[in-house]
């Protein structure tokens, strides 16, 4: 796994300097003291450098599995909800949101999320019509949580702060049907 950090970090390092269309597959092995075919050996694709780390975190399934998901990773301030300081988590967003085949793909792995999501409240509900809702408004609460860490560490608030309200935040977006809070306007998550 070592091998694959340094490949990815020297990855992000070079496209961010030069651009991801202007760096090569054999310059980032290069790069990182490895032949080409590990480069590809551990990515597919030149795009999978940049996403591998973060499609894992796609396709949990149901809501409550997505809250805990969620809120297991504001606790240990993961770069993939926007509360982690370090300059790489904030260089891979800055050049991810810089470049149109890498925002094309971000896009694309956030749709098969969402419909991965869908498909499996379908098989909970019986009603893909209502799934395919309940998984849009999820990933949609879920996508203002981390947009609004980034922009408020973007403005200067300490992480540490947006990461101690970040909980109650996350609660709200989607509240722990256990407890029987209300949901969101529409009545969405209260039926998956």
């Amino acid at each position: 796994m070592e091998t694959a950090r340094r490949i990815i970090r020297t990855a992000i390092a070079l496209f961010s300097e030069r651009g991801f269309d202007n760096v090569s597959v054999q310059e980032i092995a290069d790069a990182s003291d490895v032949s080409k075919m590990t480069v590809f050996n551990y990515c597919g694709t030149k795009e999978d450098l940049v996403f591998w780390p973060m499609e894992e975190h796609f396709g949990d399934a149901a809501l409550d599995a997505v809250r805990r998901q969620f809120l297991e990773m504001v606790g240990t301030r993961d770069p993939a909800v926007g509360l982690h300081s370090e300059p790489f988590a904030r260089q891979l967003r800055e050049l991810v949101m810089g470049t149109p085949v890498l925002m094309e793909r971000a896009f694309l792995a956030a749709r098969k999320g969402t419909r991965d999501l869908a498909a499996h409240l379908a098989e909970e509900t019986g009603d893909l019509m209502q799934a395919t809702i309940a998984a849009a408004m999820i990933s949609a609460a879920r996508n203002a949580l981390i947009e609004e860490h980034y922009g408020r560490i973007d403005a200067g608030e300490p992480v540490a702060t947006v990461a101690a309200e970040a909980p109650e935040r996350a609660e709200r977006a989607a509240p722990d049907r256990r407890a029987r809070q209300p949901p969101l306007p529409g009545g969405y998550f209260a039926k998956v």
